[in-house]
């Protein structure tokens, strides 16, 4: 600008204050806005016990409902191979008429030894629940591992099993691979295995 434009400018913007406006505040992205490390951290921070698994609120599902889930990344050729139970089950839970209490104890502590054992693929029994005697009982067990699996970050993938391995009162899971797991097939991998 030359001296002449400078100065139209400062007589236009004389009187010109800048607008105000409120400090920004970033929206949660619904119910789960936390990320799951930042649950687990808190959950032990308030009770010093290391399952995070939440108890309350805990939906009950028909027991027909056919439980799906899978992370983000999860390639569609094997969340469609772990629909059809291609994957050998490498461990059986059977948490069939446990109480919330012990299945919730049973689920955190199997997920944690199959991650550290390095086992891929497992398989939960947690049941209908259509024999239950009183209706309002039905399908807890089943609502609970729905919602539990979901908070673990070492599941990627859960689907119900084929018929022929439990139906809906069974669920496949995909695991992530451990670090060991990783590291080895990094070396396959590089040695041109």
């Amino acid at each position: 600008m030359n001296d002449d434009e400078e100065f139209l400018f400062q007589q236009e913007m004389a009187g010109v204050a800048p607008l105000q406006h409120e400090a920004r505040v970033l929206p949660k992205r619904g119910p789960n806005a936390t990320s799951a490390a930042a649950r687990r951290q808190a959950a032990v921070a308030e009770t010093g016990d290391p399952n995070f698994l939440q108890v309350e609120d805990l939906p009950k599902l028909d027991p027909w409902y056919v439980l799906s889930f899978k992370r983000p990344g999860v390639q569609n050729g094997v969340f469609r191979k772990l629909k059809q139970g291609r994957y050998a089950a490498e461990a059986l839970l059977n948490l069939h008429r446990r109480s919330v209490t012990a299945s919730r104890k049973e689920l955190y502590e199997f997920v944690m030894q199959a991650q550290e054992l390095g086992l891929r693929s497992v398989q939960i029994v947690h049941g209908k629940g259509q024999n239950s005697r009183e209706q309002e009982q039905a399908s807890i067990i089943k609502g609970c591992v729905n919602h539990w699996l979901q908070q673990f970050d070492e599941v990627l993938a859960f689907h119900s099993a084929t018929v022929q391995q439990g139906g809906t009162g069974a669920v496949f899971v995909l695991l992530r691979k451990s670090e060991e797991q990783k590291q080895k097939n990094r070396e396959h991998y590089t040695r041109g295995g």
